[in-house]
């Protein structure tokens, strides 16, 4: 009877772990707790290829297909879009997808390609001499990282498919299938100024009959804007085919003391 606990488990076969100290399972637990951060560290390098790509994938679908952001470079927009010399371009966000679902609407800001030559011949490419920098430009461009390559316009769309469009200095103003347009941008001291000396800010032009798949578009800065009036001896009339339409422009995005909304009045009323 004086045989030892140990002795005993040992002789019938039992394993000796039964009677072990605690001590050593302390220690083993903590082994363990060491070797896991160790082990998610691997981990995470290991996935750091697959997050960055699963990223790129996801930008490229969203600059595609849902949204995208766009530098305002001129000063044809003002003031309701920031471009002007001297002062920090707005950042806007251009909706991709409600053309897809709706027809462009008079009074939406829109931003479109330049849809002949006549918009495109002052355009330079931003893209580098150098073939192989000019090659990862493009490819960068396509997830938002760079800006296109491409001559990307902003204005109002003033007129759709179907309608007259005019301005004559004698019936105070660009009319629309015979009407006044309510144009709430152009309350501004510097419109109201020009107005008084000329109702057309501008050229007088039309009648033009819009064509069925197209827009025509003016800026918000009527007296310094490259818009639709001075292209009508293109192919299109001055007009802007649907098919050219990027998208509507939601919102001011940059820089923060800009933030907000662009609104899309009812220009023509109810006709």
């Amino acid at each position: 009877m004086g045989v030892s606990v140990s002795r005993a488990v040992r002789e019938r076969g039992y394993p000796e772990a039964v009677n072990s100290d605690p001590r050593d399972e302390r220690d083993a637990s903590d082994d363990e707790g060491a070797a896991e951060p160790r082990k998610k560290k691997h981990s995470f390098w290991r996935e750091l290829p697959i997050l960055i790509v699963a990223a790129l994938v996801l930008s490229f679908l969203l600059q595609t297909f849902v949204a995208r952001v766009y530098l305002i470079p001129s000063e044809s927009m003002e003031p309701t879009l920031h471009g002007c010399s001297g002062c920090t371009g707005d950042r806007i966000v251009v909706d991709k997808l409600v053309y897809r679902f709706s027809e462009p609407r008079p009074g939406d800001v829109v931003v479109f390609r330049g849809p002949s030559q006549s918009w495109n011949d002052r355009f330079v490419s931003n893209r580098s001499s150098n073939p192989a920098i000019r090659e990862a430009e493009n490819f960068l461009a396509n997830f938002g990282l760079v800006a296109p390559d491409e001559n990307d316009l902003v204005k109002r769309i003033i007129a759709t498919g179907g309608q007259t469009v005019q301005c004559r200095i004698a019936e105070g103003g660009v009319t629309v299938d015979g009407h006044r347009l309510d144009e709430p941008y152009l309350d501004n001291p510097a419109m109201r100024s020009a107005a008084e000396a000329n109702p057309c800010l501008g050229m007088e032009f039309g009648p033009i009959v819009v064509p069925g798949d197209a827009v025509w578009v003016m800026g918000d800065n009527r007296t310094n804007s490259g818009d639709s009036r001075y292209h009508q001896d293109d192919e299109y009339g001055g007009t802007v085919p649907v098919e050219d339409i990027i998208g509507k422009v939601r919102m001011i995005i940059l820089p923060p003391g800009r933030w907000g909304v662009v609104s899309s009045p009812d220009i023509q009323g109810d006709r």
